[in-house]
């Protein structure tokens, strides 16, 4: 049997690094499932997920010039989500009329004004913290002479 790029195939793992695992495919050839291609979450080790001698679906990525041959666990396991998830979610209606959703009463020009006025009390205070760290008012440099 050729193995081609695309060839969905079941191998054995024959071995497990920090790095992947490796998969024993029919015909005898062995080829790689890179850690990013192990799941669709984070893998900080390849042991939380596949043990030695485990059958494994894999699809194959790559067959370079030297025989070395790429696998995915994760590509599989997003194609059988993307065939469960095959009618798209209903979409929500939104209503583009904000004077309904604007539920204390104010008008803008209030809400406005009270944004203001609560600003200006807020520099004001960090002023004043401000300068009198910096030993009061003045602000100018000192001269020693």
């Amino acid at each position: 049997m050729s193995i081609e790029v695309g060839n969905i195939l079941e191998g054995v793992v024959t071995g497990i690094t920090k790095f992947g695992a490796f998969v024993e495919l029919p015909g005898g050839k062995v080829g790689l499932v890179h850690i990013s291609e192990v799941a669709d979450v984070y893998v900080k080790d390849v042991n939380d997920f596949l043990k030695e001698k485990d059958k494994v679906k894999v699809k194959v990525l790559s067959v370079d010039d030297h025989g070395k041959i790429g696998l995915s666990i994760k590509q599989l396991q997003e194609k059988k989500v993307e065939e469960q998830n095959t009618r798209p979610a209903p979409r929500k209606q939104f209503n583009n009329d904000f004077r309904k959703h604007n539920n204390s009463g104010a008008s803008f020009e209030d809400k406005l004004s009270k944004f203001l006025k609560d600003s200006d009390e807020k520099l004001t205070d960090l002023r004043r913290k401000t300068d009198s760290k910096r030993g009061g008012r003045g602000g100018g440099s000192r001269k020693y002479e």
